[in-house]
């Protein structure tokens, strides 16, 4: 089982070799985006975690040299008052991409079992059978020529405490930090149980949880890196696909 507890948030990476690997990984996800195309493959990322914990830094190294053309980023917030008159999953439902296709969620459906459960949006009956419901709607995907790869991205208080203050002072950062941001901090113990929950309910083989080291940016975005081209060229193996290696040449 999967739990935050195992995450070693000491790892780090040094920038001369991080710029190193973060080329070329970049480029073999350009290579796999061409070959998510041409076979009809869509691919649903989703980004979870404290917040400040780098989701969005990660998102962006990801997806630097994509062709932005067969890309999406869904920033999810709480629901519009429309949406909360449908299903919880409705929302989603409309964002999935079309088969060959990328979609990245950053926060996502995981939301009814982490700040809806934490904070009483949703009912306990609600929370707890939303993860049949999950698994369910994941399944119903990967089953239909979609690959499905979660990561949650994890920084100590300490780090995230630091981050904030620097959001405080910093005019390119300062629209990031709300005061919502500083209230889950208070609930940082209940977010990891709740976590590992998650983990344990949803961490299925066809939809598989990543967990991350966030504490050393560079650490956390080349994993993220490195996770997703190596969990899509395990699910091109067993459609019996190959992706052609580019050898990175630049």
């Amino acid at each position: 089982m999967k739990k935050i507890e195992q995450i070693d948030l000491n790892v780090t990476l040094e920038k001369k070799e991080y710029k190193k690997k973060l080329k070329k990984l970049q480029f073999e996800m350009l290579n796999i985006q061409q070959f998510l195309y041409n076979n009809k493959i869509g691919l649903i990322l989703v980004f979870e975690g404290m917040d400040a914990a780098g989701k969005g830094g990660a998102i962006k190294r990801l997806t630097q040299r994509l062709d932005p053309r067969g890309l999406v980023v869904h920033p999810i917030s709480a629901p519009q008052y429309h949406e909360k008159r449908y299903h919880y999953l409705h929302r989603f439902w409309r964002k999935l991409p079309q088969r060959g296709q990328v979609a990245i969620f950053d926060r996502s459906w995981y939301g009814r079992v982490l700040v809806e459960r934490i904070e009483g949006f949703a009912t306990d009956d609600e929370w707890m059978r939303a993860y049949d419901e999950i698994n369910s709607f994941e399944k119903t995907l990967t089953d239909d020529d979609f690959i499905i790869i979660k990561f949650w991205i994890h920084v100590d208080e300490q780090e995230q405490l630091n981050r904030f203050k620097e959001r405080e002072t910093n005019p390119y950062k300062m629209w990031k930090l709300t005061d919502e941001d500083w209230r889950n901090r208070e609930k940082f113990d209940d977010y990891i149980e709740c976590a590992n929950d998650m983990f344990n309910m949803t961490d299925t083989k066809n939809a598989p949880w990543f967990l991350v080291s966030g504490n050393n940016k560079h650490y956390a975005r080349i994993q993220v890196l490195k996770e997703t081209i190596k969990q899509i060229k395990k699910e091109a193996k067993r459609r019996g696909l190959t992706i052609s290696d580019t050898g990175n040449e630049i």
